[in-house]
């Protein structure tokens, strides 16, 4: 699939920089690879990704556990009622106000499924309800047992929501999935970013510090040189001007510098005040990643597919819900059971009577004034825009893959031209440098410019760097594929602690 090529690129003078530093400091020392580590772990960014998927997972397991038998006790213990109350007299018809006194209490224990492919539900049950008729003189007790009772309600001609619960919520967990994948790949690109930014604060640091020190050495050579008649006068009066900039350069740099870490250790999250001192990446392995591939990998892998498909079907399930609400409706109940009511207890589980329940209840609207058509013709438009939406995504999203491989691909040269653009600026810098301090060169302006060559190589090889790690980066974050190891990249729940 690809060439894998390893080339070794030349670093610049900060590794001594930063191996002297750290001889008489304690520091931390960090490469890209540690900073993406620490910032998996502890970046805000990090943690909201863990917790954003942790209640997908849990919405998922809810679903899941919606289609499991429920048991469910419902109980009034005890229920005191002592009120006047109407009540109609069975010989003449008559209502009389009647003071009542009573104690009562019920309890239904009950087992629920669920009828996932039907949107019905079955259901056993269990209860007992006990009444205590307190008069002047006694207490009458009464119980109305229900040893077990069976009971279907279905729904008929309905909208069905658990048909399409179970189509369209595995795809949202398998989105949740791929995209805490996705949200780690952009952890590494926002701390690559953070990283670059604050390495090359130190690198612009190190370079005015560097220039500070020549301009120095190079102005106090041309005093002499200026006093013995061998320069003019412009060309010492440049040279001091350049040495004023160095000055305030470095203390421009200090500021930068500080701001930069500042923004990395919040991003990482890193409290203590140890220096921080980060080492430029010594080595790349390049190789080519094929385009057409890198589209497939994203097809398959990607959160962004994942999307579309559940947009595509919640579209299709609107329109599903707008056909069948407000039209015929039906919904069938039947009921089979025991039951028995005594006046004690164990009476009342003896020799239970049959019970049976049958109902089915319907809804036909007649007439509603186009309000059902107006519905299902909006549920179909939304439908049709999600489509359009959706394909036109898809297209910007493949072209937007491939651009991205387009421009890794290139990476290879760009370094490797930055790097060798770089050793040839600072050859030249030196050889200039040289010429002039032995006096086989006059103007200042050769030495200044070949100043500005150096700096600007420099910072176009870290530049360089950057875009590479970044394309890198974004290219696993778009396909969720390694092409290092040519394999898809693998979530695990390790990696969330649930």
């Amino acid at each position: 699939m690809h060439i894998r090529l390893v080339t070794f690129l030349i670093l610049p003078v900060t590794y001594s920089w930063i191996q002297t530093s750290n001889a008489q400091f304690n520091q931390r020392i960090l490469t890209l690879q540690d900073a993406i580590g620490i910032a998996k772990e502890q970046s805000p960014d990090a943690l909201n990704s863990k917790q954003s998927f942790r209640a997908s997972f849990w919405e998922y397991r809810s679903f899941k556990a919606s289609y499991l038998p429920s048991l469910q006790l419902n109980a009034n213990i005890p229920r005191v009622q002592r009120a006047i109350t109407p009540v109609t007299d069975p010989v003449t018809g008559e209502q009389l106000f009647v003071p009542q006194q009573y104690i009562s209490s019920d309890a239904i224990l009950s087992l629920t499924q669920k009828i996932g492919f039907s949107g019905g539900s079955i259901f056993i049950r269990s209860g007992l309800e006990a009444m205590y008729n307190i008069t002047d003189s006694s207490v009458i007790s009464s119980f109305l047992s229900t040893p077990v009772n069976i009971g279907l309600v279905q729904p008929i001609f309905q909208f069905n929501p658990y048909r399409w619960e179970r189509k369209i919520q595995p795809i949202k967990y398998s989105q949740a999935k791929q995209q805490y994948l996705a949200d780690v790949e952009q952890i590494s690109i926002t701390t690559t970013n953070y990283f670059f930014y604050l390495l090359n604060a130190q690198i612009e640091l190190k370079i005015a510090q560097t220039n500070q020190s020549n301009y120095d050495t190079l102005y106090r050579i041309a005093q002499g040189r200026f006093q013995m008649g061998k320069i003019a006068e412009n060309d010492l009066l440049l040279l001091e001007l350049n040495y004023l900039k160095a000055q305030a350069a470095v203390e421009n740099a200090n500021l930068e510098l500080g701001n930069a870490l500042f923004r990395f250790k919040s991003y990482l999250r890193i409290k203590d005040t140890v220096p921080v001192v980060l080492v430029p990446p010594s080595g790349i392995e390049f190789f080519t990643v094929n385009p057409d591939q890198a589209v497939a990998f994203a097809k398959n892998n990607s959160p962004v597919y994942m999307d579309f498909r559940k947009r595509l079907t919640e579209a299709e399930r609107n329109v599903h819900q707008a056909r069948l609400d407000g039209r015929f409706d039906a919904e069938l109940t039947a009921v089979i059971g025991l039951t028995k009511n005594a006046e004690t207890l164990p009476d009342a589980y003896k020799k239970p009577l049959d019970q049976q329940q049958v109902s089915l209840g319907i809804s036909i609207p007649i007439y509603d004034w186009g309000v059902a058509r107006g519905r299902i013709k909006i549920a179909e438009s939304e439908e049709e825009i999600v489509k359009n939406s959706v394909e036109q995504e898809i297209l910007d999203f493949q072209q937007n893959v491939y651009l991205k491989v387009v421009q890794f691909n290139m990476q290879k040269n760009q370094v490797t031209i930055a790097a060798k653009s770089d050793t040839v600026a600072r050859k030249n810098f030196e050889v200039t440098k040289g010429r002039y301090l032995i006096g086989k060169m006059n103007s200042i302006l050769d030495l200044n410019n070949a100043q500005i060559e150096t700096d600007n190589s420099q910072k176009a090889y870290y530049q360089s760097l950057l875009t590479f790690w970044r394309s890198f980066f974004e290219l696993r974050k778009l396909t969720l594929y390694d092409f290092q190891a040519n394999r898809p990249i693998i979530f695990s729940f390790e990696d969330i602690r649930l």
